[in-house]
Parts: C-alpha cells; sequence; structure tokens
C-alpha cells in the first residue's frame, strides 16, 4: 500500500517512468498516457477516492531523483500529465456509473410504477432505492403548466426540500409521463402534503392527486393509478380543487362502474335537452353550475355571469324539456347523478 490507502497496482510501472523521463527529458507516449487513464478508471471502479489516488502519485514521485541539471521541470510536467491522465479516467469511470446509476433507477421506477417485474425481485432491488415494498405506500402525483423532465430545475428543487426535511429513506421522487411522482411512507401522513405543496410553489400552480396508502409490493402501482385516474377524473368534471384525494372521490368511480347503467341515465334523463336551442352544452353548464354552487341560485348565476332571472329561466326550461325540475329535491339527486354522468362520460362530445 502507498500512502496507506492506494495499492500499488495503481502506481505500476509510475517511478520507473518519472526516473526515463527525468533522464530523457521527453514527454509521455499516448499509450503511456493511455496506460494512466485506465489506471484512473480501475481506480474509481474499485471505490478508491481521487484525492488519495493524486496524494499516492505525488509521493511517489518525491522519490525519482533528478539525474541532470534542469531536469525536474520535465518530471514535473510528466507529473501533471500522469495526473491529468488518472484524473480524466477517474472522472470517465464515475460518468459511466453515473449514468449506469440512471438507467438502473429509471428501469427500476417503470418496473415499479407499472407493476411489469416480478414482486419478490422488485422488493430486493427496492431496498437499493430506499423503498421496503412489505410496508404500506402512497403515491402523489403533480402536473405542472408543462410536462416535468427528470433532470429539470422543478423536480430538483422539489426534491431538495423534500430529501432535506425528510431524509433520503423515506421519499423517492421521480417523474413519469410528464408528472412529478413521489412515493412516501403510508404512516408518514404529513409527507405528501408537503410535496403537494412544494410542487405548487415551485410551478406557480398545477394540481396534485394523492393516492390512498395502500399495502405490499403491489401497493405503490395500484396507489399511483389511483392517483393518475384523479387527475384524469378532477379533469373532466371541471374540479378546482388544486390539491385532490382519492378517498375524497371514491363515488365517481362507483357511480362508472356500470358504464351501460350510466350511459342510459344520462341518455333518458338529459336527452331532450339536445333538442335546445345551442344544444345540449349550455343546459347541462347551467345544471352543473347550479349544482356545484350548492343549488343557491344567485351564487350559479354570478358563476355563469348570468341575472337570476335569467338564470331562473334556464331551469325552467330545462324542466319543460327534461321533465325534470332541478329546483325539487325529489329530482334533484337523479338530476345531479345524471349530470356528473355525463361528465364522466364526456356527453355530448361523445355518443353514448
Amino acid at each position: 500500500m502507498v500512502a496507506g490507502e492506494i495499492p500499488e497496482q495503481y502506481l505500476d510501472g509510475y517511478t520507473r517512468l518519472l526516473t526515463e523521463v527525468t533522464a530523457t527529458g521527453r514527454r509521455l507516449t499516448r499509450a503511456e498516457l493511455e496506460s494512466r487513464r485506465a489506471l484512473g478508471e480501475r481506480a474509481a471502479d474499485a471505490g478508491h477516492g481521487l484525492r488519495a489516488l493524486v496524494s499516492a502519485h505525488l509521493t511517489a514521485a518525491r522519490s525519482v531523483r533528478p539525474g541532470s541539471p534542469g531536469s525536474p521541470d520535465s518530471t514535473l510536467a510528466a507529473v501533471q500529465q500522469v495526473i491529468d491522465a488518472l484524473a480524466e479516467g477517474y472522472e470517465r469511470a464515475q460518468r459511466l456509473a453515473v449514468r449506469r446509476e440512471e438507467a438502473a433507477r429509471r428501469e427500476f421506477i417503470d418496473d415499479l410504477l407499472y407493476g411489469r417485474s416480478d414482486l419478490g425481485r422488485l422488493a430486493q432491488r427496492a431496498e437499493r432505492f430506499g423503498l421496503r415494498l412489505s410496508q404500506t405506500h402512497a403515491v402523489a402525483v403533480a402536473q405542472g403548466p408543462v410536462a416535468y423532465d427528470e433532470g429539470d430545475p422543478v423536480p430538483r428543487t422539489v426534491e431538495r426540500t423534500l430529501l432535506a426535511r425528510f431524509g433520503d429513506r423515506e421519499v423517492l421522487l421521480t417523474t413519469k409521463d410528464g408528472l412529478l411522482v413521489c412515493v412516501a411512507p403510508g404512516h408518514r401522513d404529513e409527507i405528501l402534503p408537503v410535496f403537494a405543496r412544494q410542487a405548487r410553489t415551485a410551478t406557480g400552480g398545477g394540481r396534485v392527486a394523492i393516492g390512498r396508502p395502500q399495502p405490499g409490493p403491489g401497493g405503490v402501482v395500484q396507489s399511483y393509478e389511483e392517483a393518475r385516474g384523479s387527475l384524469e377524473l378532477a379533469e373532466r368534471l371541471g374540479l378546482a380543487d388544486p390539491v385532490l384525494r382519492t378517498a375524497d372521490l371514491l363515488v365517481y368511480p362507483v357511480l362508472t362502474r356500470d358504464r351501460q347503467a350510466m350511459a342510459d341515465l344520462v341518455q333518458a334523463v338529459l336527452g331532450p335537452l339536445t333538442s335546445a336551442r345551442g344544444g345540449a352544452e349550455p343546459p347541462l353548464a347551467t345544471l352543473a353550475a347550479y349544482f356545484d354552487s350548492g343549488c343557491v341560485a344567485a351564487q350559479a348565476a354570478r358563476r355563469l355571469s348570468l341575472s337570476v332571472r335569467a338564470l331562473t329561466y334556464r331551469l325552467e326550461r330545462i324542466h319543460q324539456l327534461t321533465g325534470v325540475d332541478p329546483t325539487d329535491p325529489a329530482h334533484r339527486y337523479t338530476l345531479q347523478t345524471a349530470v356528473i354522468g355525463a361528465r364522466l362520460l364526456d356527453w355530448p362530445a361523445q355518443d353514448l
């Protein structure tokens, strides 16, 4: 060992080379420099530090005795060439290691979020990234003004904040299909709300959906799919909430579980609105605003930029066309369910 840390094999032929250069004053050949680069790569792959490697070479250089006047300049030039070549090889190995690590991480994340890998093997790989898939996990997804990519400033900013607060053994942050994704232990209820705030702050807006905690190796992909489904649901329904929790939206998947039954309800209750002037869209928007306002006519009118009298006229016209009175509590549930179904099925833009 040299300098107490670096094995002799990483200084192979070094002092002999310096002795020759000192005696002749020549520069190192391309082959000699490439051999030093290769040694730098091997040292990096073996886990030795660059500082220790350089220190060992400088220590070894002190043992070379000048052979002629002025030869120290040649020796120093050779030492500089060797150190540069070592550092270049070392950095090259590090770049390759980083790329391999990034590729392995991306492959793991794809398998984790799509559930494509054997669950036992996936659980083993997860420990390398700080996850114990035998436990419960919850996933949040953030949608910003533009699609996210792994190297973008926003993901890096959010990740630094979360890791500083919760540590790198609690949180996995990544991007997928343009979304910012955060995986956290299910029992740490405080992590995902902080992620939601940080993601929205970093972009000046956006929307975040938080899936329910799910157990076991398949729990991450299940919570992830719930969160993504909540984002799609909010867009379809026009929900204004910036942070959505899947647990609060469970009624909507129930309503669409029997798609044909929901389509029949929409067609039977709202179908007559297609004969209204301008089609079904204007009365459907009126009903949506009315129900979203808690059936308060004045508030719904403000949402639609109408007078209360104009809104009342529209509701009466809907009653005439459908035979269902939006202001009658006995009729309201059926009509509101049909309106929700129309939003979920994208009717009337899509045929039922």
